[in-house]
């Protein structure tokens, strides 16, 4: 078996580990911890409202649309892409139904928690785009994945900070958005005759 079966099986027992914990509420004590060593002020306040926005329906959708603007296969992808990842969340969501943390919300959002759509958007959109530069070899490709990485890891902070998700929420996010994304650039490495053509 290929490593990366490997490591998706791996995040999949992971997954529904985290799944159990959720559910028999085992994951109190972490999530108030996480939530209650996360330095506050204003500054951080602004900070993190705007860097949210970056996983936001509305954000993807406009960079889907420049995508296809400027390069249509390329789009394509990257659109179906976000279209898989938003359908998995909405599907998770209503099987798990757990409320979000609203005693702790210093925004406004609604749905429900587990998984962080946040979290899962940023990994599974960004990290395919991370995927892209690599894989056709841009110039300042480590610049931009460091960027994009460092982008992922605050929107997923910032749910954490607003208080809008648990910790448990955000992990769990990242856990099954990486395994979703071993199966969607293995389906795109099937195309490469039509990738040689973007």
């Amino acid at each position: 078996m290929k490593l990366k079966w490997i490591c998706f099986s791996l995040l999949i027992l992971i997954f529904v580990f985290i799944s159990y914990l959720v559910l028999n509420d085992k994951t109190v004590l972490f999530d108030s911890f996480i939530y209650n060593i996360i330095l506050r002020n204003e500054f951080l306040t602004y900070f993190f409202k705007f860097i949210t926005m970056f996983g936001s329906g509305i954000v993807i959708g406009i960079i889907c649309l420049i995508f296809l603007i400027k390069n249509r296969k390329c789009g394509i992808l990257i659109t179906i892409n976000a279209v898989n990842i938003l359908i998995l969340n909405v599907f998770l969501k209503l099987v798990f139904t757990r409320d979000r943390p609203f005693d702790l919300m210093i925004i406004d959002e609604s749905g429900y928690s587990f998984p962080s759509g946040h979290a899962m958007m940023s990994l599974g959109f960004y990290g395919f785009v991370i995927y892209l530069i690599w894989y056709f070899k841009l110039s300042n490709r480590k610049i931009f994945s460091l960027v994009l990485g460092l982008l992922i890891f605050l929107i997923a902070i910032s749910r954490i900070y607003l208080g809008v998700h648990y910790a448990s929420d955000v992990i769990a996010g990242f856990v099954i958005s990486l395994a979703y994304l071993i199966l969607y650039t293995n389906m795109v490495k099937g195309w490469r005759i039509w990738l040689k053509n973007l």
